[in-house]
Order: structure tokens, then sequence, then C-alpha cells
């Protein structure tokens, strides 16, 4: 029966009073106890027909209080049917205060008691955060005929030795200091609220609050404290090594992690342990969230998913063989060509240093051979942080023969963003150049280190130099991984939001590699890879490539005298440089000479891509390479390329509602998920002409998945062998598809809904204005037009357009435009210095025009 009583008088927000009840029963030791609870099924009239029950379980030193949103998305209408359960501990919450100290096997007997006393006999899907995690592991261990799934939330089983003991429990756990601010002062729970993302509120704090006001009700968080085992000879050591070292039992049970990884508590080697005490589990970590995480992310959301799939889940039926296919591995191309003593790679930042077939394969065998003698085995990650050229071609492929995952988050995520990367993808091992290994043993990056080029042995890094002559000679490598091995997690730009890896198995990146010639590149084709991961797909094609001296992580600094340079080392007819590089090139076209104009005119073969390239500068480009057909494919980093378009087929598409990037390539399908008039795209896609929606793409290349991601995999693929791009646009008559922005930045105006790329080439349309971005400033179905443009010639500071220039934006915009500003110079993404960050204008836009500074942008 109901009991409200425990509860305060004021019920803090988002917990409904009808959930309260309190449960009386015989604990293990033979004493009555009363524990506190929140309970679905008390607040439900019918009470019958649940699939199962989540049994969550709080740490310390919250209560289940934290527990509110599961509760409530579990009592709407369109829920999974599953009753939600959420226990106070005994002495925490509104639970009894006992007066004795429990130990985590007393803990986990007590949530026995309680599930025997609710009568669950299952299914029940346990969540658990911080200590509760351990003890609903506990529970689960003993409940195997009950178990239908585990779900942790930022908790640990284990302290791993590489990696001290949170700070926050050492400090509290200091002699004299524990009992002061555990329980003479509420200084432990308070700090524990501050970790929240974004600051809780002060309603809710109070909430948090309620049960541990006085010295007398906080006596368990200081006990809770206490019973951390950080050593064997602490009195909870063996049963949490007794959890520890079962969870392999629970191989067969369904699980998932979900994490906040700015949680200074539980960091990513506890995360790193959870995984591979529980390799089947799946995973996603919400960028920004951190130990508070059901406050700071959508824990209900992400739960209410996953069990909505164990409803779903039925026994697989009979697999239908497939068809054997035959798979030309990655590397096939360099096997090939292992006596070819011809130029394979050029590194022009080198002094134009030529590394031939034969010698390249033979170092990729050697140092495959090392790093197998040095304990890189099938399935270890290893990222790589070295720049384009001969010893990241060679590393990567010999990782990619030995059966090891490479890891590729490059310089253009910047610092913050390949901090991120690194953690999320927890590589074994780490290949870097000297700045690289610095930086990572600055930021403790995790992975034994292996050094590449100079500097690296001076940091007490093994080399690639050393990893090739302990591989040389007839030392045997490691079988071939299988094709649908895991071979890469590829990171994302982060141009819109942060980076996400996506996963290629084998087989994925060999049908990239084949899509890639589908744009004419081949064995036969000198390449000029002036976009990074570009050059590395030049060997798997058999064709050589030149890597022109340029920074990596700034691609507007190549100039047409680098390009030409290159494109002369390897006599190259195929060039593919990103819009921001290809830009500079016409810009510095006049400081070729004859010679260097000569090379250019072999070019046959122009791509360009990874942001909209407008026709003029496909058209200034080709000026400068007159024999090339300039292509500019679409693809993304999830499936590369999807669509190609010549400069002249964009010629012949004229003008449309986006930026028309050409037909399908051949084995790829492209849909699209039709937009209501709330901008929620359709569940099915469809290919009727005309309908603007979100671009789903289908093919052999498309990722496997995202890493440790995987909330955004399942939306991203709820569609069983289509990826959902988070692109907008139209196919058109013809079949084109016409690309016209992200998902994330369409406007639901009074009008309708609109897709900012039209408006913003309207705009663009005007000399006055060198680049447009288009944003919607109000709430969600009323927003205004607002353009921020980037002016000719360019403004020295933000500020309001003049009357002139605003009239004139108005005049060729298709929609009602509230306000025009102009800046500098729009905020781009690092790895293009082309993609326009939308949603940092739109907030800055918001800012500005509600009466704030200009700066700040």
């Amino acid at each position: 029966m109901n009991d409200r009583q425990g509860l305060p008088p004021t019920v803090p927000p988002g917990l409904d009073p009808a959930w309260s009840r309190s449960v009386t029963a015989v604990d293990s030791q033979g004493v009555e106890r009363t524990w506190h609870v929140l309970d679905t099924a008390a607040a439900d009239a019918d009470g019958t027909g649940y699939a199962g029950t989540l049994l969550c379980v709080h740490g310390n030193p919250t209560w289940s209080y934290l527990w509110r949103h599961v509760l409530a998305r579990f009592s709407r209408p369109d829920a999974p049917r599953w009753r939600v359960v959420a226990v106070d501990h005994l002495d925490m919450g509104f639970s009894e205060r006992t007066g004795t100290v429990r130990r985590l096997a007393q803990r986990i007997d007590d949530l026995g008691t309680v599930t025997d006393a609710l009568g669950l006999t299952g299914p029940v899907v346990t969540i658990g955060h911080d200590w509760g995690g351990s003890i609903s592991l506990g529970w689960s261990l003993r409940h195997r005929d009950q178990l239908r799934g585990v779900v942790l939330t930022n908790t640990a089983v284990h302290q791993p030795s590489d990696s001290p003991a949170p700070a926050l429990i050492r400090l509290a756990g200091l002699p004299g200091i524990l009992p002061t601010v555990t329980v003479r002062t509420p200084t432990f729970l308070q700090a524990t609220l501050a970790l929240a993302n974004p600051w809780l509120s002060t309603a809710v704090r109070d909430g948090y609050l309620a049960p541990y006001r006085t010295p007398g009700r906080r006596a368990a968080i200081g006990d809770f404290v206490a019973d951390i085992p950080l050593g064997p000879e602490h009195p909870s050591w063996s049963a949490l090594q007794g959890v520890a070292q079962h969870l392999d039992t629970l191989a067969d049970v369904p699980a998932l992690l979900l994490w906040g990884p700015r949680d200074p508590v539980f960091g990513a080697a506890h995360l790193r342990d959870l995984r591979t005490r529980l390799p089947h589990a799946q995973v996603h970590r919400f960028e920004g969230a951190g130990h508070l995480l059901a406050e700071d992310a959508d824990v209900a959301g992400a739960v209410a998913r996953w069990v909505a799939d164990l409803d779903r889940s039925a026994p697989a039926p009979a697999a239908i063989p497939e068809p054997v296919v035959l798979w030309r591995p990655l590397w096939a191309a360099l096997a090939e060509r292992a006596d070819d003593r011809s130029v394979a790679l050029v590194e022009m930042a080198q002094g134009g240093r030529q590394v031939s077939w034969s010698l390249l394969w033979r170092r990729i065998r050697e140092i495959a051979a090392g790093l197998s003698a040095s304990g890189v085995r099938r399935g270890d990650r290893v990222a790589l942080l070295v720049p384009p050229g001969a010893d990241l071609t060679a590393a990567v492929y010999a990782c990619l023969r030995i059966g090891a995952v490479i890891v590729v988050a490059d310089p253009g995520l910047g610092l913050a963003g390949m901090n991120r990367a690194l953690r999320g993808a927890a590589p074994a091992h780490l290949i870097a150049v000297g700045q690289g290994l610095a930086v990572a043993r600055a930021l403790r990056w995790p992975g034994r280190r292996f050094g590449a080029g100079p500097g690296a042995a001076a940091l007490g890094a093994l080399t690639l130099g050393r990893l090739a002559r302990l591989g040389a000679g007839d030392r045997k490598l490691p079988a071939a991984p299988e094709p649908d091995d895991d071979a890469a997690v590829l990171f994302t730009s982060g141009s819109t939001g942060p980076a996400k890896g996506a996963v290629y198995t084998h087989r994925q990146l060999a049908a990239m590699r084949d899509a890639l010639s589908e744009l004419g590149l081949g064995a036969e084709s000198g390449i000029v890879a002036a976009f990074a991961p570009f050059a590395l797909f030049g060997p798997a094609l058999g064709a050589a490539s030149a890597i022109p001296d340029m920074r990596v992580t700034a691609p507007r600094t190549l100039t047409a005298t680098a390009l030409a340079e290159a494109t002369a080392a390897v006599d190259a007819s195929a060039v593919f440089a990103s819009p921001a590089a290809l830009r500079n090139v016409v810009d510095t076209g006049n400081g070729l000479d004859a010679r260097q104009r000569a090379a250019l005119e072999g070019v046959t073969l122009l791509l360009s891509a990874g942001a909209p390239v407008p026709a003029v500068l496909l058209a200034q480009a080709q000026a400068l390479m007159p024999k090339a057909q300039p292509h500019t494919p679409y693809g993304m980093t999830e499936v590369l390329p999807v669509t190609d378009i010549t400069l002249d087929q964009i010629v012949d598409a004229g003008p449309g509602d986006g930026v028309c990037v050409g037909r399908p390539l051949p084995g790829v399908q492209v849909a699209i998920a039709a937009l209501d008039p709330t901008g929620t795209p359709a569940e099915q896609p469809g290919d009727a002409p005309g309908h603007t929606g979100e671009i789903m793409v289908r093919a052999a290349h498309t990722k496997d998945r995202y890493d440790a991601l995987w909330l955004t995999e399942r939306i991203s693929s709820r569609n069983p062998g289509w990826h959902r791009t988070g692109d907008v646009g139209y196919l058109d008559q013809d079949g084109r598809l016409w690309v016209q922005g992200r998902l994330t930045h369409v406007l639901i105006t009074s009008d309708g809904v609109l897709t900012p790329v039209g408006i913003e080439q309207q705009v663009e349309s005007l000399p006055q204005i060198a680049r447009a971005a288009v944003v919607g400033v109000g709430p969600r179905g009323a927003a205004q037009v607002v353009v921020i443009a980037e002016t000719l010639p360019p403004v020295r500071r933000a500020r309001l357009a003049s009357r002139e220039l605003t009239d004139a934006v108005r005049a060729v915009a298709a929609p009602p435009v509230a306000a025009v500003l102009v800046v500098p110079a729009l905020p781009t993404d690092i790895r293009h210095n082309s993609k326009i960050d939308r949603s940092r204008l739109r907030r800055w836009a918001e800012r500005v025009l509600a009466g704030g500074r200009f700066g700040g942008l």
C-alpha cells in the first residue's frame, strides 16, 4: 500500500507522491526493517500486464529520487509496459535508520529482501549507479533465473591498477576528514550535487538534500565511503571481488553501459574495465555528461529504447547461406607489387622523399611482424598520431595486416576533440610522432606508446624503425584477419557536434576502396592527396600518391605551387582537395611558372568534397587544370562516397533549392524520409521526387556502427540496412540528390519548414556577399530567419548590416528575413575549413539580437 509519510511536505519536482510506498520485511540478520521505495505499480490503477520490472539502485550519497525520470518515462502511455521500482537503501533516502553499519555483502542481501517482499519474479532488468552498480550486479548474480538485462551508469567493480582512486573518495577517506565532510556537514553530498552538468535547480538540489538534513540522517553517507574497498585488507574486498570476478557468467545476459565522460569519480579506466568484463555490452557515452548521469543526460529515454528492443527480441531464424563473395583485402595491391621498384609514395614536405612499392611493402611486413612480436594482438586498438606520409602508411597497413584495429582521430579535430575521441576509443596502443607522444603523456591518453619520426626515441618509445628491425628477415606474420573483423575506428570531423567514431570492418573498408574506384581512381592514376584520409587509399588502389607540402590541420595552406610540385612528382592525373584548399590554390595561381602550369595540365580528374563546392570555384580551378573534369562527390565519414556530379552536370542541373550532388554511385541507394510540418522525418524512406526530408543511404561501404554510441547508432540505423545521415535534401525528377543542410539546422517557422542552404545561395548571389549562413532565432514553430554573412570587402568587426545591404538581402531571399548580421569570418570546422557552424552562429545571433554584445563569436 502507499505510504507518503516518509516524503517531505513539499514533494521534490518530478516525483509523483503516488509512487511512494514502504516495504517491511525481515532482513538476513533476522531483524524486521522498513525500506522506502518508489514504485510505478503503486500509482497504476490497472497494475497488471507488465512485461517485467526495472530495478533501479542508487549509489552514495543520493536516493531513489535519482531515478525519477525513469519512473516518469515508464509511466507514459507510449512507454514499454515495464514496472519501475527504485529502492532507498537502509539508512539512506527515506528508508529506516537502523544505526548499523551495512557493508557491501549486506547491501546485496538487503536488496534481495526487498525484491522478495515485493514479489518480483522476473523478468528483471537492473539499473545501477555509483556504489549501487556493484550492489545491483551482486543481486543480478544471485538471481540469474529472474534476470533479463543489466544497465550500469557511471559505476565500477574494480579499481584499475593504472588509475588512482577517485580524488573525491581519497579526500573524504582521510583520517579525521571522513566524519566531518560526510556526516557532521553535508559537504560530501553538496560536492556530489555540484558535479551535475548543467547545474541543478535549487528545487532539485533541495530534493536530494531532503532526507539528509541532520547528521543523524547522514550517518550512512560516511559508512558508504568507508566501505569502499581499495585493498585486500578491507572487509568488503572479498564481496566486491566476488562480483567482479563472476561477471563473465553474465555473458548471455543483455547489458548496456551508459556513461558520462566528465566524471571525476569514475573515469575512462573504470569504463574500460567494465567493457573488458562485459565485452558483449552495448555502450553509449553521453559527451558533456558527468557523474550524475541521470541528471545530465536522457538516461530514461535510452533505457526505454533499450527495453523496447528487449521486448522485440526473438530467436533469429535460421540463416540463409549467402553466396561466397571473393574478398580482396585492403593491402592486396601492395602485396601484388612487392617486387615493383617504381615510386609508390612521395612526401613533398620531406624534400620530395620517394618510397618505392617494394620498399613500402617490405616496411609494412617488418613493422607488422615487429608489432606482433611486441605484443600487439588481433583486435587490439592502435591509435595513430602520425602525419600523412610513408610512416603513417606503413603503420596503418601493418596494423591492418595483423588484425589490429586502427583508430584515426586526425589533428583536424583540435586538441579537445582528439582528447575526447581517444579516451572514448580506449586504444590499447598508440603510435605517434614526438609531439604526439608528449601530448599523450601530458593528457594521460590510454595505450602503450610506439614512436614515429625524429624525437620519438628520446621520449622512451619503441620506434617504428626498431619495430622494423625486430620484424626483419623471414619472421612469419600471424594469420590475416577475417573480412568481418573490425578494422578501423574513423572519427568524423566534429563539425556537427562531438566527433563520432565510425567502426569499419575489413570488408567495409575494401568496399570503400572499390567505391572510390568508381570515381575514376585506379592503378593508372597518379594521385595528389591534399586531403589526409585519401593519402591512405592511394596504396590500396595501387596508385602512386604524392602528399603536398601543406599543414594537415589547415587545408587552406595548400598553394598552387605546392599542388603543382606534388602533381609533377608522380605525374598525377588525379587531384583530391577540400574546398578550402582548392580556394587557396585558385587564389595563388598567379605564382605558377611554366613548368608547374604544364604539370597541372596533365590532371584529368579533379575531386573536391567535404562541404558544398561552388560551381564558380570548380570553374576557376579548372582554368588551372584545363584538361580536368571537376567532380564533387557527396559523402561522409560514415559512408564515402555516396553520389557524384561533374561541373558540366552541375551547370546542366541549373539552380535549385540546395546543392545538387548528383546521382548515386553504382551499388549505392539513396532515399528520403520526408519531413512533417514539425520538421520530424518519417520513419520509412521513400523515393518520390521533390519531397524534402532526411537523406538515407544504403551501401556496402557504410560503417558497421558507431563506437560506444549505442543510442546514436540505434537512431541512425533504425531502418535495417539504411544509414540516416542527418542531412536533409530531396531527389529531383531525374534522380539527382539535392542537399539542403543538416536536420538540426532546419528552421520551423510560422510559415512552415525552411532549409538553410537554398536561402544562403540566394543571398550569396549578391556581389557584396562572400558567404552566408541562415539560422532560426526564436521558439520552434515561430523561428525568425536571420542571415549572417561575410562581405566583400570583409568587415573588421561583427555588427548589424547596413540598411542598404539588409534591403538587398531581403530582396533576393525567398522568405522574410528578420535581421542581417555581418562578421569578419564565419566559424567553420577545423578539418575542412569549410563546414559552417550554424549552431554556434544561432546561439550567437540569439544573444546579440536580445541586446547582448557582438563579441564572443
